[in-house]
C-alpha cells in the first residue's frame, strides 16, 4: 500500500482546479488587504482623535473584533445578517468578515506607527502652518509607514493563510477546492501537500515583496538623514 503517491502529488501541483483556487485565495487577500487598510486607517484616526465619541467606538470595535475568532465572525456575518434583512452571497460574506477582522489588527499597527513618529515632527509642521490633514499625510505618514512595514507585512502574510477559514461557508478558494478534490480522490496527503506548496509559494512571494519595501523605504530614510 502506497502511503504517498508521488506522481499524483505532482499532478495536483499543476491541477487547474487547484490553480484557480489559489488565484481566488490571492484575490481575497488583495481585496481584504486594501479594504482593511482603508477601514483600519479610519479606525486608527478615530482612536487618535482625542475625542471620546470617536475614540470610544473605535476602541470598542477593535476590542470586539480582536477578541473573537474570525470563524465566529464569519458565521455570524453569513448566517446572522440575512435575519436582519441584509443578504450577502458567499463572496460578499467572506470579504465583509475578512475586512472587518483585518481592519481591527491593522488599525492598531497604523496607530502604533503614527505614535512612533517623534512629536517634534508634528510640532514643526504646526509651526509652518500646515493643516492637520496635510501634516498627517506629508509629514507623519511617510515616517510612520516605514516603521509599519514589518508589522503590516506579517499581518498580510497571516491574512493570506486565514482566507482558508472561508471554506466553512463554501467559498471556493484553495482550501475548499482541496477539500472537494480530496473527497473525490481520497488522496488526503497528496492533495493537501500540493495545497501547502501553493500557500508556501504565495507567502514566499509576499515576503520577498515585503523585503523590497523595507529596503526601499529604509534606504530613502537613510538618505534623508
Amino acid at each position: 500500500m502506497n502511503i504517498f503517491n508521488v506522481p499524483d502529488f505532482f499532478g495536483y501541483l499543476v491541477n487547474g482546479y487547484l490553480v484557480k483556487g489559489a488565484f481566488v485565495t490571492l484575490g481575497l487577500t488583495i481585496a481584504t488587504a486594501i479594504g482593511g487598510m482603508i477601514l483600519g486607517m479610519l479606525v486608527a484616526l478615530m482612536r487618535m482623535s482625542g475625542k471620546r465619541y470617536l475614540a470610544g467606538p473605535a476602541a470598542f470595535y477593535i476590542w470586539i473584533l480582536r477578541g473573537t475568532p474570525l470563524l465566529v465572525q464569519l458565521v455570524i456575518v453569513f448566517t446572522g445578517l440575512p435575519q436582519l434583512g441584509l443578504r450577502l452571497n458567499v463572496l460578499e460574506s467572506s470579504l465583509f468578515a475578512l475586512i472587518l477582522n483585518e481592519a481591527a489588527y491593522l488599525a492598531e499597527i497604523i496607530r502604533a506607527g503614527f505614535m512612533s513618529v517623534p512629536p517634534g515632527q508634528r510640532e514643526a509642521a504646526d509651526a509652518l502652518g500646515l493643516p492637520r490633514w496635510l501634516s498627517l499625510w506629508k509629514v507623519s505618514f511617510p515616517q510612520a509607514f516605514r516603521l509599519m512595514i514589518p508589522s503590516l507585512g506579517n499581518s498580510i502574510n497571516g491574512l493570506l493563510k486565514s482566507t482558508s477559514i472561508t471554506s466553512v461557508i463554501s467559498m471556493e478558494e484553495l482550501m475548499r477546492r482541496s477539500q472537494l478534490l480530496m473527497q473525490a480522490k481520497f488522496e488526503v496527503l497528496e492533495v493537501f501537500s500540493a495545497a501547502a506548496i501553493y500557500y508556501l509559494i504565495m507567502t514566499t512571494a509576499w515576503s520577498l515583496f515585503q523585503q523590497w519595501l523595507e529596503r526601499r523605504y529604509g534606504a530613502a530614510f537613510q538618505k534623508s538623514k
